[in-house]
């Protein structure tokens, strides 16, 4: 039986195996290989680390847990997990099990993409949906931002930070107030309500919204409010409950609802940054093996 099983391999999942290595447990990483940021070209607000790419900063953290023998990993997806008395069991995709003291979810969540035509060639590269983790780069440029009401709003106000030339594009109705209209006015974000028809670009590079009808917006980039789902379903096939969107309720150091089950990186809060992630991941590391020394008797460790 392993001490511990991690399921995920981003920031939170590495972060987490890299302490409970140093902290001398067993500890399996399970990667299914499948990152969020996987598209993303850069990865931003990491100190140390900003503008590395994503692919890089995995290849670093594969090289230093490298130095702990005590952590092993896998690559393969986590496809189901119970409870044991003592523990959980989890299932792989390839039918294998293994069995574990303690287990820590890092799956993170699945991002929605609008369904606008011409996205898919543009997400990552000049189509985002965090401000901090790519408005940088798009300062003082023309940008789309795609939402409707409230979130719509807000994003439209919170992107006024990074650029003056902003256009909220709603596709259809706004659903917005008729207090909302007025201030957008009075932040100068014109209010675009015409259907979209497709996005038009070049190498990644987003170039022009085509409206139906065919007038145009000409903007460098499209920020859009995601929609979360979660990344894996074991959280709630272990019982724990969502909250909107689609995240786990955690305590102060990644605890869930259910003893001996914790919960790190985008799965478990809503400020969905890398350096955050591998916050929450050394977080619930220090709960575990804290929990573990609290229900073990102290033996005698070799190498």
């Amino acid at each position: 039986m392993w001490e511990v099983i991690i399921v995920g391999g981003g920031p939170a999942g590495l972060s987490a195996a890299l302490i409970l290595g140093r902290c001398r447990r067993d500890v399996l990483l399970c990667d299914s290989g499948k990152p969020r940021n996987g598209k993303a070209r850069w990865l931003h607000g990491f100190l140390t680390r900003d503008g590395i790419s994503p692919a890089e900063f995995r290849r670093h953290a594969h090289e230093q847990l490298a130095a702990y023998p005590n952590v092993r990993t896998v690559e393969g997806e986590a496809v189901d997990a119970r409870c044991l008395d003592g523990g959980f069991e989890v299932t792989f995709a390839d039918g294998q099990t293994h069995a574990t003291r303690m287990l820590l979810l890092a799956t993170g969540v699945k991002e929605e993409l609008p369904a606008i035509e011409g996205i898919d060639a543009i997400y990552g590269r000049s189509a985002f949906h965090c401000p901090y983790c790519d408005g940088w780069e798009q300062r003082d440029q023309p940008l789309a931002i795609f939402g409707r009401g409230r979130d719509g709003f807000r994003f439209a106000l919170e992107l006024s930070a990074w650029s003056n030339d902003l256009v909220l594009c709603t596709d259809g109705p706004s659903e917005l107030s008729g207090e909302q209209l007025q201030r957008l006015s009075e932040a100068h974000i014109p209010v675009s309500e015409k259907p979209i028809e497709r996005l038009e670009s070049t190498d990644g590079q987003l170039e022009r919204v085509v409206f139906v009808g065919g007038e145009t917006l000409a903007c460098n980039a499209l920020f859009f409010k995601s929609v979360f789902s979660p990344g894996s379903d074991l959280a709630t096939r272990l019982g724990c409950n969502l909250v909107e969107p689609g995240v786990v309720p955690t305590g102060a150091y990644e605890t869930t609802n259910i003893p001996g089950l914790y919960v790190a990186g985008d799965a478990s809060r809503e400020v969905q940054l890398t350096i955050v992630a591998a916050a929450e991941g050394a977080k619930a590391a220090f709960a575990i093996h804290s929990a573990l020394l609290k229900a073990e008797v102290p033996k005698k460790r070799s190498g």
